[in-house]
């Protein structure tokens, strides 16, 4: 009986998932539908955003998104892996816990902080080091790496924990360096789990909103520089969804959302099904 109950729970657990990704993808679809009916594919391949002129293209935006989700990920990765390298194999018993902690309590600042702390110290930085007004693309850039950089670095780690220590002690019996065993066992090893973490910080990055419109400067306008400021979706539904005067505007927002959805979707579900499963069958 315990178990017939266990198992419908869980079985409506799942349903639930689906039925409240379905809903709120059919909730901004129908909100989006008089953008769609006015702009038709045009909505994704303009970058004009004017909602004075009633005129709304969603193409700065996403690609604000994609390129400061990019440079998030090039950043961030080398350096999560390598704290995870070393505190998984380097760092001595006594500070692992002390700097695994730190980790994890930098996962658990609040977006609005990183958003804060990079307006009053990353932007002037790169104003005074590359010029311009220091706010733009690659601070935003930089804020995103820093908040996703715990999540990959905890994942990984807890993915190299998991390497049995027969498979370390047998490397090191037939004379492998540390770097061979990082390199050819610890890290082939805990392939899936590297990878995992890298989905799980994807995800966060692509729709990650107050930490970067702190910095992004909310310009519907396609980059020149790495430098420039610009926008991104989330960015743009902050700052201007209570803004929305009319029912156009209004439903382009939605259709702003609706694209977020379905990028973020396609993307995870690239890698998910992809890569993922490519290495574990390897």
């Amino acid at each position: 009986m315990i178990d017939k109950l266990f198992f419908n729970f869980t079985r409506f657990s799942a349903f639930l998932i689906l039925v409240i990704v379905a809903w709120i993808f059919v909730v901004l679809f129908n909100h989006s539908l008089e953008a769609m009916h006015a702009f038709g594919l045009d909505f994704i391949t303009q970058d004009q955003w004017a909602p004075n002129l009633n005129k709304f293209g969603a193409y700065a935006a996403i690609l604000g998104s994609v390129l400061s989700t990019t440079l998030a990920m090039i950043l961030a990765v080398p350096v999560a892996i390598g704290v995870a390298i070393f505190l998984s194999e380097i760092a001595h018993d006594k500070i692992k816990s002390f700097f695994g902690i730190s980790v994890e309590l930098l996962a658990a600042i609040p977006s609005v902080i990183y958003g804060m702390w990079g307006l009053f110290y990353f932007v002037p930085i790169i104003r005074d080091v590359f010029g311009g007004m220091g706010i733009g693309l690659l601070a935003a850039g930089i804020v995103l790496a820093i908040m996703i950089l715990p999540f990959m670095a905890a994942v990984t780690r807890d993915a190299m924990n998991t390497t049995p220590d027969i498979l370390k002690e047998s490397a090191y019996a037939l004379g492998g360096t540390q770097w061979d065993v990082i390199k050819d066992v610890i890290i082939p090893y805990a392939k899936a789990g590297i990878i995992g973490s890298l989905i799980l910080a994807l995800g966060r990055a692509i729709g990650e909103t107050m930490a970067v419109t702190f910095v992004m400067g909310n310009v519907h306008k396609v980059p020149t520089s790495i430098l420039s400021p610009m926008t991104s979706i989330p960015v743009t539904l902050a700052n201007e969804f209570t803004e929305a005067d009319s029912s156009l505007y209004f439903s382009s927002l939605f259709g702003l959302a609706l694209t977020l959805l379905v990028m973020s979707f396609i993307v995870i579900a690239i890698a998910k099904f992809y890569f993922l499963r490519k290495t574990r069958r390897a």
